[in-house]
């Protein structure tokens, strides 16, 4: 039965390592109490997960996702921001570069280099010593 089974499943999923990977991790979710969607048939939990993506009633890439998801030790989480970024404007000489949302808090003023005093300031910088280690 098992075989007939991993025939069927191959054409839902093409690469047979990542079927056995999806079919394992199925087969888990069903010993943890997860509901199949098919009859069982006196069938151990890894023949019930391959035929239920034989017969498409679980996603592949819903698996996918879902092993994944089961690996990752982090989750990013995007959290919202609590206060908006200050909008930004053109450069035209006449309105500042920084304007802020709020009118209340003073204008962000930034010092100014021209080309020729930044070049002469790393020109005093010295490169480290390289070790041979």
């Amino acid at each position: 039965m098992a075989r007939v089974t991993v025939e069927d499943c191959v054409d839902k999923v093409d690469n047979r390592f990542e079927l056995v990977l999806l079919a394992g991790h199925r087969a888990r979710m069903i010993s943890g109490g997860s509901s199949i969607t098919i009859d069982r048939d006196k069938d151990k939990n890894p023949v019930v997960a391959l035929r239920e993506i034989a017969e498409e009633t679980v996603s592949p890439g819903d698996l996918k996702e879902d092993l994944i998801h089961s690996l990752q030790k982090y989750v990013e989480v995007d959290e919202p921001e609590t206060q908006e970024p200050p909008l930004l404007i053109g450069a035209d000489d006449d309105i500042p570069d920084i304007v802020p949302l709020d009118t209340s808090e003073k204008a962000v003023v930034f010092d100014q280099l021209s080309e020729d005093e930044l070049l002469r300031g790393m020109e005093g910088l010295v490169p480290p010593d390289r070790s041979d280690d």
